[in-house]
Formats: structure tokens, sequence, C-alpha cells
């Protein structure tokens, strides 16, 4: 299955997720997107930088602290983290929001609107990573 077939079925045509994004781990190349999100290559150098030092085991965090006090932006719209665990952060904006996954090669993005429990795009979200996780990705 190509990347775009993963956005367009297994996140976007599963109702949970309106937007999604697929980039590289190196946060370089966009692998593939729903039309009109585009995720920055400063967004994303940034969301590199939160999930590297979150899965590190220190006190200090400058990053993760500076994220939760700043917020995030993706595709130019600030969010406000809500939490951080290792490969994922979830992040809200109003009653929107953002579940974003880190596999070994694979970053996911995926953007629910105010219709859509949390839950329920979180773990769509989470379901293909897994899946992608198994798959070697």
């Amino acid at each position: 299955m190509s990347w775009q077939a993963y956005v367009d079925s297994s996140l976007v045509g599963s109702g949970h997720i309106d937007k999604a994004a697929i980039v590289s781990a190196a946060g370089d190349s966009t692998w593939a997107s729903t039309p009109g999100f585009a995720v920055g290559s400063d967004e994303m150098q940034n969301i590199i930088a939160i999930l590297d030092e979150s899965a590190k085991d220190s006190a200090q965090k400058p990053k993760t602290d500076k994220a939760f006090s700043e917020g995030l932006h993706i595709a130019g719209q600030r969010y406000v983290i809500t939490r951080i665990e290792g490969n994922h952060i979830y992040a809200r904006h109003g009653k929107e929001g953002i579940a974003i996954v880190k596999t070994k090669q694979a970053i996911l993005v995926g953007h629910y609107g105010e219709n859509v429990q949390a839950g329920n795009a979180t773990q769509t979200v989470e379901a293909l990573a897994d899946y992608l996780v198994g798959s070697g990705y």
C-alpha cells in the first residue's frame, strides 16, 4: 500500500481523522498528506526534538518544557500540548486536536475536528503506527 493510501484509507477513511500527514522520522520529507495540510519543516524539526527528548530519561527537558508552555505549531496552527508520552504527542486547539506518533521510520500526524471523540482519533493514529512498527517501519 502506498503512503497516500495509508493517509486516505487508514486515517481519514476512518472518519475519526479529517486531515493527516506522514513524514519521514528525520523530518526531511513528507511522504503523504491530505490536500492543504502541510506540516512545515521547522514544525517537524520541533516535533522530532520533543519526541527525542521525551524518550530520554532526564530531569531537565528544555524542549518538552518549552512545548508545554508555548504550545506546538502544526500546519501553521498553534496547539496546546496535553500530553507527551514516549513517541506520542497529544495537543488541542479549542475542540479540535492533533495526535502525533513516531514509528521507526515515520511520524504520523492526525488532526481531528470538534465533533470527534479525542480517544477515537488517537486510537486511529496509534493503530496505524502499531501496524507500521509491526511491518518494520
